[in-house]
């Protein structure tokens, strides 16, 4: 059993706790901490309360959860476009659709397990679930993703996440017509009150996150944009296109149902920079442009 302590902010007041624990605690449901405070898992100020508890504001509240069955990963062999490899690190395109690593529901067919057939060794500094991977791209995001084959590799690529000093651009077919050709989103992301699986632009239990976007081509109803990360959060280029009224043709959690004809979000991650975490030097890879984005280029273009 794991547990958790969160504290209660003067913001708080007044939501109920079941909604703000869900909230705080990503991985589990807003039923499941339901049950657990029925169970007596949880308890503010070390007493329990019932699920319609309302906080005040300063309370200390302890979360008791049930650890999850593990999950074996294994070896599988999936065919992998490797971009670039060494001792260190290893560079690959990821096809849209691919899981990046194994969760309850995703246990097979990761980026993961096609990692660990064919590289053998992966940093362990994620644990069991997560060897090597230093960053992610959505599952239906296609694109240029890094994973380190051993822990300095991994934390010299982690502290080049946080520091910023990374090149990531990333390519994407938005609805709508830009205003202009250039510009910066700065808006910090967090989890979406009412909806805890989506990501928004919140003030509330959130992250600086900072997206700079250049106009590529305009057509009708559509715009081709690339966007620079200067920031990594959750969902970030998804929800900011979004924020600013043009989100990505065929995003089927923050955009219109009515869009292009693409299985999933037409944004794909172009190019990826880093030093080399042995070497020093600086490192540039591109992964070219889905065929499927291909297509819808050629058809906007008639």
């Amino acid at each position: 059993m794991a547990s958790e302590e969160l504290i209660a902010g003067a913001q708080d007041a007044g939501q109920r706790i079941d909604k703000f624990i869900s909230d705080q605690i990503p991985d589990i449901s807003r039923t499941y901490v339901q049950e657990l405070l029925k169970s007596g898992d949880i308890t503010v100020d070390l007493k329990t309360v019932k699920p319609n508890y309302r906080l005040s504001g300063g309370e200390k509240i302890l979360v008791n959860v049930l650890e999850p069955e593990p999950i074996e990963v294994k070896p599988e062999a999936i065919p992998l476009e490797i971009l670039y490899e060494d001792q260190d690190v290893i560079v690959v395109n990821k096809p849209r659709g691919m899981v990046v690593h194994p969760a309850p529901g995703h246990t097979s067919g990761t980026l993961v397990n096609a990692l660990l057939y064919h590289c053998k060794d992966l940093s362990g500094i994620n644990g069991m679930l997560r060897p090597g991977i230093v960053h992610r791209i959505d599952k239906d995001t296609s694109g240029v993703l890094v994973a380190a084959k051993n822990d300095k590799a991994h934390r010299s690529l982690a502290e080049q996440l946080k520091n910023k000093t990374t090149h990531r651009i990333y390519y994407a077919i938005a609805h709508g017509e830009f205003e202009h050709d250039k510009g910066t989103i700065d808006a910090p992301i967090g989890r979406d009150e009412n909806d805890r699986k989506k990501m928004a632009v919140t003030r509330t239990h959130s992250k600086d996150a900072v997206t700079h976007f250049t106009v590529l081509e305009r057509f009708e109803k559509y715009t081709f944009v690339s966007c620079r990360l200067e920031t990594g959060r959750t969902h970030q280029i998804r929800v900011h296109l979004a924020y600013i009224g043009h989100p990505v043709a065929g995003d089927p959690k923050y955009g219109p149902k009515k869009t292009l004809n693409i299985n999933g979000q037409a944004l794909h991650a172009a190019e990826l920079g880093f030093i080399h975490p042995a070497t020093g030097q600086n490192m540039m890879f591109q992964a070219p442009l889905p065929e499927d984005m291909e297509v819808l280029l050629t058809e906007l273009r008639k």
